[in-house]
């Protein structure tokens, strides 16, 4: 059974930068992709960015691209999101999820990180 934790969040100013992490432990990654989701209170939950593991192509919501970059490092089976110019509005708890695809629903992800708070202050 896959574990993916998370880690990385924290408080920053509107237009810092943050880098969060997401280790995953317990299977090969080949056949699937790690996608971000954010959810804020009150809100649903939100896809950021998707990266396949084998290839490394990457999907990003419209609203992050040019700042929020999603990488993978094989050898340590670690994903990251570094996010740029952040803002206020993305106040939100940051999960990693692991599915067949990089879905923007959360629906067909097999397994969630257990979420990693960032908090932008304007």
């Amino acid at each position: 059974q896959v574990q993916l934790v998370e880690s990385g969040g924290g408080l920053v100013q509107a237009g810092g930068s943050l880098r969060l992490s997401c280790a995953a432990s317990g299977r090969s990654l080949s056949r699937y992709a790690m996608s971000w989701f954010r959810q804020a209170p009150g809100k649903e939950r939100e896809f950021v960015a998707g990266i396949w593991w084998s290839g490394g192509s990457t999907e990003y919501a419209d609203s992050v691209k040019g700042r929020f970059t999603i990488s993978r490092d094989a050898a340590k089976n670690t994903t990251y999101l570094q996010m740029n110019s952040l803002k206020s509005e993305e106040t939100a708890v940051y999960y990693c999820a692991l599915g067949p695809g990089t879905f923007r629903s959360p629906g067909p992800y097999n397994a969630w990180g257990q979420g990693t708070q960032v908090t932008v202050s304007s």
